[in-house]
């Protein structure tokens, strides 16, 4: 039985504990917030105990996994100590707001010999799972273009509702690194790595946030292919996100968790059988308009995949540096948008913030 702990209760926390509810061998033993009043909520809704202190947290026993939830530029140092105190750790999206951060909390992960993931659940989506495989197979031929688009709906009392969001400091960006970073890692994940990225970004929609509501990258990956990145959470009333893969022996459309158009030059049985798995809902939802309609089934398959890195050994599907891939991306294609030029990577060092 694994114990988790999580950090941080707001609302991303209610999926990791329903998603440690569903897991066999895990049991949610206790919370921490800096407010003790809303660790207390979150435990009566949830179950453990609220625990009074990080270190209190972190020493007890029966907890031998961290969850990390607190906003975006505020994880490294807990990640560092829970990687001290032996427990492994979890990571929600993005695993920090700089290179250098990521890499503390990988380098803390790795020196205390503990397991350390970055949440991407959309990887365990199923038809994402069937589109890695479509890669992996060399199904698509070459692949010539890889392009993803997350064109979603945030209202002003969303980034009004806490002080941190829409600040370089704590929420490291905005549509691109808070909303977009999940179909970032994807492309990565199907595409493989990115050389060069030219980007235009603004604020188009919102008052009173130092980050992005819309931005357009184009980017060159190492294989070749060409591809295009878009975010906003300036599009109402918010669309279901988007990822298309193209080669020249097969194309494939994949939108939020449904198959769009799945088509290659050599069909085979399996096919017919993926588009009508998962063909197209008649709902929209996904987040795309409400950070809270999402379901907690990808929360729990990660954490089963990472469990299962605990006990048979090896590395979780997304550890650390897999987290850190989706970040520098993202810190690269802001570097392209505050000097007009294209940028190389990998990047060398951390880019100034866009508004340094």
């Amino acid at each position: 039985m694994h114990g988790f702990g999580i950090v941080g209760t707001g609302s991303i926390s209610a999926f990791h504990a329903a998603a440690i509810a569903e897991l066999e061998h895990a049991e949610l033993i206790g919370c921490y917030n800096r407010t003790p009043e809303k660790a207390a909520a979150f435990a009566e809704e949830h179950g453990g105990q609220a625990f009074d202190s990080l270190e209190a947290l972190l020493a007890d026993d029966r907890i031998t996994a961290v969850c990390i939830n607190t906003p975006s530029g505020a994880r490294r140092d807990i990640a560092v100590a829970a990687a001290e105190a032996g427990k492994h750790v979890v990571v929600e999206k993005p695993l920090e707001v700089t290179l250098a951060r990521c890499d503390a909390i990988i380098d803390a992960c790795d020196a205390a010999g503990v397991k350390l993931c970055t949440i991407m659940q959309s990887r365990f989506s199923p038809a994402n799972v069937a589109l890695k495989q479509a890669v992996d197979d060399g199904r698509f031929g070459k692949l010539t273009l890889g392009d993803t688009y997350v064109k979603w709906w945030r209202s002003q009392e969303y980034y009004d509702s806490g002080g941190w969001r829409g600040t370089y400091e704590l929420d490291g960006g905005g549509a691109f690194m808070n909303q977009a970073i999940h179909n970032v890692d994807l492309l990565l994940w199907f595409m493989g790595d990115v050389v060069e990225v030219s980007a235009v970004t603004g604020t188009l929609a919102h008052e009173r946030i130092e980050v992005e509501d819309a931005a357009v990258a184009a980017v060159r990956f190492a294989n070749g292919a060409l591809g295009t990145l878009e975010a906003s959470t300036a599009v109402w009333p918010g669309l279901l996100k988007k990822t298309e893969l193209h080669g020249t022996a097969g194309s494939a459309i994949v939108e939020q968790d449904s198959v769009l158009l799945w088509k290659f030059a050599e069909e085979t049985e399996a096919d017919a059988d993926v588009r009508r798995k998962f063909a197209a809902p008649d709902t929209i939802g996904g987040g795309a308009a409400d950070p809270k309609a999402i379901s907690h089934a990808g929360h729990r398959d990660q954490l089963k995949d990472f469990l299962h890195a605990i006990d048979a050994g090896g590395a979780p599907l997304v550890d650390g540096r897999e987290g850190r891939k989706s970040v520098e991306l993202i810190l690269a294609i802001y570097e392209s948008q505050r000097t007009g030029q294209r940028i190389s990577l990998p990047l060398k060092e951390d880019p100034p913030r866009p508004n340094a």
